[in-house]
């Protein structure tokens, strides 16, 4: 039963309406825009109402000479989207570095890229460091906060720096960085150093929830150190696995350096994506799913969520063991508000059970309940460990 899955974080229950859509976008290579133009329409009007959720600066200029639609794409999942935006952020320190040292491009000083990150990244920034040669900056958060501290985010930086990656929902916890602070910090830093560090917000999870929390502090486009943001259509976005959006601050210095000009299909357009061929499968599916919501579905869904794990919360706190009368459980999420609609907790160490998480994650499974069950890469300020 796809609803005892409660680990992925994507969407696979559908209507029958929308399975019929799906079925209708498979048919559709969104790669041939000349070919198929009503669907890459939709393509860019999904891609318009993200951006504007997302609070995108519109440059009425650069909005209209290319095609009435803001800078980004849709692409194949959030994996696609963080690489697409960690590509971006080293082309455009290496143009910034070059006009710095007179010409002279970092490979000819031996200097190599760095990107600054919290451990509790997803898979998709490792393959970035991997394939692009990029040095991980990788800072620890601790048990009794998930998420980046700006006064550990600091001193890892440098002149090779080419961003940081604020998460906002990571998926041990649930997790926002605090990417206002964070940038205040970053535009302190640039000042007095002469850097251009900006960030990058991976909200493959948060993309689609946090919009819909009222008195959030700013984490989106508001701020001017965001330069782009990516996120899951196929999680909190209520799309199909192979879904997924970044947006880019603007295009000069930013999503331009991702942009490969296609003429081979047919008049001359765009490409913004490492996929070329791909179904509209997804795409359509999000703009149902725009169309059938709106914005008072999607808040009514982000309620009902967070309302559901509260309950759940509420109960895991309140289990006991019958001999200690300790809580059986130690909670590590951030509670009812500000965060993901998840639960996040560990087997209280204190009661000196045998068997670990894992173990309990393995039990649940065998009644095809599944849960995540991770080996968190944290520091615990209990143990010093």
């Amino acid at each position: 039963n796809e609803r005892l899955n409660t680990s992925s974080y994507v969407n696979v229950v559908f209507e029958k309406e929308e399975q019929e859509v799906a079925l209708m976008g498979l048919g559709i290579n969104l790669a041939d825009q000349n070919v198929y133009p009503n669907s890459w329409q939709i393509h860019n009007d999904c891609l318009n109402m993200v951006a504007k959720l997302w609070n995108c600066p519109y440059h009425k200029e650069e909005f209209e000479k290319y095609g009435n639609v803001f800078p980004g794409a849709g692409t194949v999942g959030s994996t696609e989207a963080c690489l697409l935006a960690g590509i971006a952020l080293k082309k455009r320190w290496e143009a910034w570095f070059k006009e710095k040292h007179e010409g002279k491009s970092p490979m000819a000083m031996g200097k190599k890229p760095n990107l600054v990150i919290s451990t509790l990244y997803q898979a998709a920034w490792e393959k970035l460091f991997r394939y692009m040669d990029i040095e991980p900056r990788l800072i620890k958060g601790t048990l009794a906060e998930f998420k980046l501290n700006p006064k550990d985010v600091i001193p890892e930086i440098d002149e090779c720096t080419i961003g940081v990656v604020c998460i906002m929902g990571n998926h041990y916890g649930g997790q926002y960085d605090p990417v206002q602070e964070i940038a205040k910090a970053l535009e302190k830093l640039n000042t007095e150093k002469g850097y251009q560090v900006g960030i990058h917000v991976d909200a493959a999870s948060g993309g689609f929830i946090a919009p819909f929390q009222p008195n959030l502090p700013p984490w989106d486009f508001r701020v001017p150190q965001v330069l782009s943001i990516s996120a899951s259509g196929h999680k909190f976005g209520q799309s199909c696995a192979g879904t997924g959006w970044v947006v880019w601050r603007q295009r000069e210095g930013l999503a331009a350096h991702i942009a490969i000009n296609v003429t081979y299909l047919g008049g001359s357009t765009d490409s913004y994506t490492l996929n070329f061929s791909r179904p509209a499968t997804g795409v359509y599916v999000q703009y149902y799913k725009f169309l059938r919501l709106g914005k008072a579905g999607y808040q009514s869904l982000c309620d009902n969520m967070m309302g559901v794990a509260k309950i759940i919360r509420d109960g895991i706190k309140a289990m006991k063991g019958k001999k200690t009368g300790k809580p059986l459980f130690r909670l590590l999420d951030d509670g009812d508000t500000h965060c993901l609609p998840v639960v996040s907790a560990m087997i209280n160490p204190d009661l000196g059970i045998k068997y670990d998480d894992i173990d309990f994650q393995n039990m649940l499974a065998t009644t095809h309940w599944y849960v995540s069950g991770y080996r968190l890469g944290v520091h615990d300020p209990n143990t010093e460990e």
